[in-house]
C-alpha cells in the first residue's frame, strides 16, 4: 500500500497476498485470457497509474459471472483503459450492451481501440461524465430495474452513493460487483481518514447489513464484494 498525505493508492492488478511467482502460475493455469485482453494488459502496464487495472484473474471471474447469470445489460463505473469492460463485453451475447462510465477521454481512448479490435464496440455505450450524473440520468430516464450486472470501480469516496443507485438500477437477481473493498489493507488502518478510504469503509459497513442484497466478499484482486439483489 502506498500512502502519502493520508491518501491511499491501492494496487489491484495482482490478487492481494499472492507472491508474483504464484500469481504467474495462477494466470498460466487458471485464466484463459484472450489475446486481445493480454495485449491490452501489457500496453496498460507501461502507462502511468497502471495499478488501476484489474487483475487478469478478476477479469476471467467477472466474465464467468456474466455468462452464469445470463446477463444482457451491464453497467460499469470506472473504465480506465478498458480491460474490465472488454472482459465483460466479450462475455455478453451479441445483442448485449454495457454502459461504461468514466471521466477520462485519454484513458478511454485506449479502451475504444481495443473494443473496436475485439469486434465489440457496438456493445459499448461510453458515457464521459461523473458516474453519479450518469446514474441519476439513467434513473430519471426510466432505467430502474433494467440492468443485469454492474461493476463498480470508480471514485471510492462516492461508493455508498453509487450503491444506492445501483440497487435501483439492477433487476431482481441482478448482480453488482464492487472492487477494491479491501483497499490494500487500508480499511484496517485507523490513521487513514481520507475520503476514498472512508468511502470504502462506509460501503463495506452498509453492505454488511443491507437486506436488499445477498453478499459475499472475496480476496480476488484488491477484494471484491458480490451483491445479489433480492
Amino acid at each position: 500500500m502506498l500512502a502519502a498525505r493520508g491518501i491511499v493508492v491501492a494496487m489491484s492488478n495482482i490478487s492481494i497476498g499472492l507472491a508474483p511467482d504464484l500469481h504467474a502460475y495462477l494466470v498460466k493455469h487458471g485464466v484463459r485470457e484472450p489475446e486481445v485482453l493480454r495485449r491490452l494488459r501489457e500496453e496498460t502496464a507501461s502507462l502511468p497509474r497502471h495499478n488501476m487495472q484489474i487483475a487478469p484473474e478478476q477479469g476471467a471471474f467477472m466474465a464467468l459471472l456474466v455468462r452464469l447469470s445470463g446477463a444482457r445489460r451491464a453497467i460499469e463505473l470506472g473504465t480506465f483503459t478498458g480491460y474490465s469492460s472488454l472482459a465483460v463485453a466479450l462475455a455478453l451475447p451479441p445483442d448485449g450492451t454495457i454502459v461504461c462510465c468514466d471521466i477520462s477521454e485519454e484513458w478511454t481512448a485506449v479502451a475504444r481501440r481495443y473494443w473496436a479490435e475485439a469486434g465489440v464496440a457496438d456493445r459499448v455505450d461510453l458515457r464521459l461524465a461523473p458516474a453519479l450524473e450518469t446514474l441519476d440520468a439513467l434513473l430519471a430516464g426510466g432505467a430502474a430495474g433494467s440492468f443485469d450486472f454492474a461493476f463498480i470501480d470508480a471514485n471510492k469516496a462516492d461508493y455508498p452513493d453509487y450503491h444506492e443507485r445501483i440497487v435501483q438500477l439492477l433487476r431482481p437477481r441482478g448482480l453488482a460487483v464492487y472492487d477494491n473493498v479491501l483497499w490494500d489493507g487500508g480499511v484496517l488502518d485507523a490513521s487513514l481518514t481520507d475520503a476514498e478510504t472512508v468511502g470504502v469503509r462506509r460501503l463495506n459497513e452498509r453492505l454488511a447489513t443491507d437486506e436488499r442484497v445477498t453478499i459475499s466478499m472475496i480476496p480476488v484482486g484488491d477484494g471484491l464484494t458480490l451483491a445479489l439483489k433480492r
